[in-house]
């Protein structure tokens, strides 16, 4: 009766992996308990999130070509694109997130065209709002832009309004950070860069106010929920931005996160229910809303 902070799996999203092709979902080495669905499988998953009670699923590509301006991203019959349209069917309760990017797609994996090895902001915008009124277009129930491009905000919701789909909400990465916890997930998605590395346009760890002013920016750009990425590093992070205001805040528990629990569980070192279900609710005390994290649909499992 007296518990201050309360999780349950309505506070939820499962991330989940689609690639082309048909037959049995494979597993994903990199994380444990994941899997690459074909759009099949995908649809078998997203049937058994909405049936655990989570309500909502973010959607990964794994597209079959790859190019330097990311056509696959914005192509009306892509992965992604063909992934909304069968799951929307099958399971219409469920929300649908997709993840707007063009890392998984670019054949040099950085979020963005280059322009003399270097990403172009100014150019990607109009890609990456080009993907994102695909994804709406498709079935989407909210569209979350990770490219960490400045601007991309403004230019996706303008793009959307203009499409028709003004009633089709951001959800902003906003304080993205350039972390070292997204490895297994770069190996799941194949996403990771060819060269360098994407410090150029994610967060500097150190910098808490920045990511203020990065969701500040947001918001102001049309963002209808902001995110921080990753959580448990973050959690001062998680805290400001929930007391600086009033938008809903996400919060994403990535790949690094969760593969450290699942393999001190392995290796019989903790609990992993007792683990995970402390760690996301320490996410939610932080003043997250929403929490991604590959527990999800196990989590849910354990509160019930």
């Amino acid at each position: 009766m007296v518990r201050e902070t309360r999780l349950s799996a309505a506070d939820l999203i499962q991330p989940l992996f689609v690639r082309g092709g048909s037959g049995p979902a494979t597993p994903i080495p990199s994380l444990e308990g994941q899997f690459h669905h074909s759009i099949e499988t995908l649809v078998e998953e997203a049937r058994a999130v909405h049936a655990a009670g989570v309500p909502a699923v973010i959607l990964f590509g794994l597209p079959d070509h790859k190019d330097d301006a990311a056509t696959s991203a914005y192509d009306d019959e892509g992965i992604v694109q063909l992934a909304l349209r069968a799951v929307r069917l099958a399971v219409p309760e469920l929300v649908l997130i997709t993840d707007v990017c063009l890392c998984q797609y670019t054949s040099h994996g950085h979020c963005g065209v280059l322009r003399d090895g270097q990403v172009d902001n100014d150019v990607t915008l109009e890609l990456l709002a080009q993907t994102a009124v695909s994804h709406a277009a498709a079935g989407a129930d909210i569209v979350a832009p990770s490219d960490m491009m400045d601007g991309r905000v403004g230019v996706i919701r303008h793009a959307l309004d203009d499409d028709g789909h003004v009633d089709t909400p951001i959800l902003a990465y906003s304080a993205k950070f350039a972390s070292a916890f997204y490895g297994p997930f770069r190996e799941a998605a194949d996403s990771a860069p060819a060269f360098g590395d994407r410090r150029g346009y994610q967060m500097d760890p150190a910098n808490g106010r920045e990511a203020l002013r990065e969701v500040m920016l947001d918001l102001e750009e049309g963002a209808d929920m902001v995110m921080v990425k990753p959580a448990m590093p973050y959690l001062d992070v998680i805290r400001q931005v929930r007391d600086a205001t009033l938008a809903p805040v996400a919060a994403y528990q990535v790949s690094g996160e969760y593969a450290m629990l699942t393999a001190a569980a392995s290796a019989g070192l903790i609990d992993e229910r007792a683990a995970a279900l402390e760690a996301l609710t320490a996410i939610r005390r932080a003043g997250a809303d929403m929490i991604i994290t590959y527990h999800a649909t196990r989590a849910a499992g354990w509160l019930s």
